[in-house]
C-alpha cells in the first residue's frame, strides 16, 4: 500500500496517514508513505520528487539558465534571472502563478508509482494541498492502480478554500469569492478558473472516495468530485487507545505539575488564537462568564500555543506551547476533567476522539462532523457556533453535576471503543482495499 500525505510527522490529516502507514506495517503488509516533506527517519517514507521529465520548452529554459552559471556570484541579479528563466520554463503553470491561480506544478507527482520500491496494489491519497502534489496526475494514476482518496477538508470541492463556511459557490463554480484569505488563500480571485480546472480533472479520473464524516461525504456528493466516484465510503478516523486511555488523575497531575484539587478543562489545537477554523474568541468569552460565576478554582489549559497565564475571577487560563510527543499529549487529556472544542468549521477533529478515549465529557460547537462524534446529552453537549453563553452553560452543567460527568465519561469511552479505535479504522480500510483489488 502506498499512501501520499503532505508530511509524515504532523497533526490532523498527516497523523491519520501516519497511523494507517504504521498500522499496515504492524499487520505485516507492504506499506510505504510518500510525502512532500519528510521529518522522520523511517526508511519506508520517501519524498515525492520535486521535478519530473521536462518537455522541450522546460529543457530549453534550463539550458539558458545554465549558460549563466559562470556569471553566478560575480554579477548582481544573475541568480534571480536564472530563477525567472526556470519559472518561465514551467509554461502554463508560470502564467497561472501570475494570475493568482493554484499552483499545480509538481511534475514528480505523475511518477510517484516509479518511486515506490514496487508497484503498490493500492494508491491511497490524503490531503493534496500543501504545495507538493499535482492533482492533474490523478487522471493517469487512476488508470494504473486503484486510487483511494480520503478527504480531510473541502479544498478539492472548491476554487480555493479548505472550508467554505456559509458560502455555497463551490456547488456552482465559485468566482466572486467572499473571502480569499481562507486557507490556503489567494491574492487574486481566480477561484472560478481553479474550480473549472478541478472539475475537468475529476471528469477524467476514476476514484474511490472516503471521508471521515457523513457531513463531508454529503458535500462530496453535491460537488464536482462526484463525477469521479467509482465507490465511496464514510470511514471515521481512529484513535490509538494504547496511548489515549484513562489514567489516574492524581499521579498524572503530579507528574505534569498541575493542581491536584482543582477542576481542569482542556482544549487542544495548533495556533488556536489565529486559527480561522477554531473559535478562540467565543472560548474567551465563555471563560469570562464562568470566571464571574464560579465560586471554586477552575484551571483551563489551552494546549497548542504559548501565552501568558491569565486570571479571570476564579478561572486560571494556562497556555502551553505545541507538543509533538503523543504520550505527553495524552497525559494532559488524562489529567483533565472535561474537553472543550470551539470551532467555526471542522471535519472530524481527532482531538475530540482522543479526549473521549481518555474518558472526558466533551462540550463542542455544533458544526461540521462534530455532531457525529458527540452525542448531545450523552457523551457531552453540543452548543451553537459562536455562542459563549450556551458554551458556558454546557461547561457548568457538567462541572456542577458529578453523576452526569461520570455517566458522560463512561458513554464516551464506550463509543470510542465501539467505533473510533485505530484498529477499527485499519480493519475497515483493509477490508475495502481487498474488495477494490478483487474487482480491479
Amino acid at each position: 500500500m502506498l499512501q501520499v500525505s503532505t508530511l509524515d510527522k504532523a497533526g490532523g490529516a498527516e497523523q491519520v496517514a501516519w497511523n494507517l502507514f504504521k498500522g499496515y506495517q504492524a499487520a505485516q503488509m507492504g506499506s510505504w508513505l510518500a510525502v512532500g516533506k519528510k521529518r522522520s527517519n523511517d526508511p519506508n517514507v520517501f519524498v515525492i520528487a520535486k521535478e519530473g521529465e521536462k518537455g522541450w520548452w522546460g529543457q530549453v529554459c534550463d539550458g539558458l539558465a545554465s549558460l549563466l552559471n559562470p556569471l553566478s556570484g560575480k554579477l548582481r541579479g544573475v541568480l534571480r534571472l536564472q530563477a525567472n528563466i526556470k519559472e518561465v520554463g514551467k509554461g502554463n503553470d508560470w502564467i497561472a502563478d501570475l494570475r493568482g491561480q493554484e499552483n499545480f506544478y509538481f511534475p514528480g507527482s505523475k511518477d510517484i508509482l516509479k518511486q515506490a520500491p514496487e508497484v503498490p496494489s493500492i494508491l491511497h491519497l490524503h490531503n493534496l494541498h500543501g504545495g507538493y502534489f499535482d492533482p492533474r496526475a490523478l487522471v493517469n494514476l487512476s488508470t494504473q492502480v486503484p486510487v483511494v482518496l480520503t478527504l480531510h477538508d473541502a479544498w478539492l470541492l472548491s476554487g480555493n478554500c479548505a472550508h467554505s463556511f456559509g458560502c455555497e459557490r463551490w456547488k456552482t463554480g465559485c468566482g466572486n469569492c467572499p473571502d480569499l484569505t481562507i486557507y490556503p488563500g489567494l491574492k487574486v480571485d481566480s477561484t472560478a478558473a481553479n474550480w473549472q480546472r478541478k472539475k475537468s480533472i475529476f471528469e477524467r479520473s476514476r476514484l474511490f472516495i472516503a471521508t471521515p464524516s457523513q457531513w463531508l461525504m454529503d458535500k462530496v456528493q453535491d460537488s464536482i468530485l462526484a463525477t469521479s466516484i467509482i465507490e465511496s465510503k464514510v470511514i471515521p478516523n481512529g484513535v490509538d487507545t494504547s496511548i489515549f486511555h484513562p489514567s489516574d488523575k492524581v499521579s498524572v497531575r503530579a507528574a505534569l505539575g498541575l493542581p491536584l484539587h482543582e477542576q481542569i478543562i482542556l482544549f487542544v489545537a495548533n495556533g488556536i488564537k489565529n486559527n480561522l477554523f477554531k473559535d478562540y474568541e467565543t472560548l474567551q468569552k465563555a471563560m469570562k462568564l464562568i470566571g464571574e460565576n464560579n465560586t471554586s478554582p477552575l484551571h483551563f489549559i489551552i494546549l497548542g500555543e504559548s501565552g501568558l497565564t491569565e486570571k479571570i475571577g476564579m478561572v486560571t487560563i494556562h497556555h502551553i506551547s505545541r507538543i509533538t510527543n503523543t504520550s505527553l499529549i495524552a497525559q494532559y487529556y488524562q489529567a483533565a476533567d472535561m474537553y472543550v472544542h470551539t470551532a467555526k468549521a471542522d471535519t472530524f477533529p481527532t482531538t475530540i476522539l482522543e479526549a473521549m478515549a481518555c474518558g472526558l465529557p466533551v462540550v463542542a460547537s455544533n458544526t461540521g462532523g462534530i455532531p457525529e462524534q458527540v452525542d448531545h446529552g450523552i457523551t457531552g453537549f453540543l452548543t451553537p457556533v459562536e455562542d459563549p453563553v450556551a458554551l458556558a452553560q454546557g461547561i457548568e452543567n457538567i462541572l456542577q453535576n458529578t453523576a452526569l460527568c461520570n455517566a458522560m465519561s463512561s458513554s464516551a469511552l464506550q463509543k470510542v471503543y465501539a467505533h473510533y479505535t485505530l484498529g477499527v479504522q485499519i480493519k475497515t480500510y483493509l477490508a475495502w482495499y481487498k474488495s477494490i483489488i478483487s474487482r480491479h
